[in-house]
């Protein structure tokens, strides 16, 4: 899968570089490029996820959207809604514990949309979605 938008770059911190390079690398099935003792690049979706070792010391917070608690911080994606599709089936064929479950946010308003939030074995929160009109990603 490859995004037709200007690649991000992102750096999380991982308390297990093994733990990391199967979850992005195995149940996320981004490539691996460069890598050290202390750090691994995957290529999500055409973007940059640098997983860089450092201690756990996150603390995650929650505010309500659409009656649900999102984590804070997390980040993601955009996909489109087959991909949304495919990886949702995967990651419950594989056994993700999902902090919110797939659904759909905004049933018939603006910005309706696919998603769903899952950690990484490091606990970073990871939100997937995808747009019923890709049209109003930004739209009020």
């Amino acid at each position: 899968m490859r995004s037709n938008l200007t690649p991000f770059h992102l750096a999380i911190p991982v308390n297990d570089l093994d733990a990391a390079r199967n979850f992005y690398g195995g149940v996320l099935d981004c490539p691996e490029g460069r890598s050290s003792a202390t750090w691994i690049d995957f290529n999500l979706l055409g973007h940059q996820l640098v997983c860089h070792l450092a201690p756990s010391s996150q603390h995650t917070h929650h505010n309500p959207v659409d009656g649900k608690q999102v984590p804070v911080p997390h980040f993601g994606v955009v996909l489109s809604m087959e991909q949304f599709e495919d990886l949702s089936a995967r990651l419950k064929e594989q056994g993700i514990q999902f902090i919110i479950e797939p659904y759909i946010r905004f049933a018939g308003e603006v910005g309706e949309q696919a998603t769903m939030f899952f950690s990484d074995p490091a606990g970073n929160a990871l939100e997937f979605k995808a747009f019923k009109n890709i049209d109003q990603l930004f739209a009020k």
